[in-house]
């Protein structure tokens, strides 16, 4: 099964691999969500959406959780 970037826990890091929503992705391409990117997980609202996700290491970006589900990751090997 593969791990999105809506499984991460707080403070978890994921790298970006692929993308399961074509249209999404495009947009997501556009704000910096490249593959071979790090993710992290910084905040989920109280309710549980949106998702605060720090993309690469300056730049954070807030997504819904139907968003987060459509990048798929990987753990970074270190």
């Amino acid at each position: 099964m593969q791990m999105t970037v809506a499984d991460l826990k707080l403070g978890e890091i994921g790298v970006i691999n692929s993308f399961s929503d074509s249209k999404l992705s495009l947009k997501l391409l556009e704000m910096g969500c490249l593959p071979g990117t790090e993710v992290k997980l910084d905040f989920i609202a109280p309710l549980g959406c949106p998702f605060c996700i720090s993309v690469g290491e300056n730049y954070q970006l807030s997504l819904r959780k139907s968003e987060a589900a459509t990048i798929n990751i990987s753990f970074p090997l270190n």
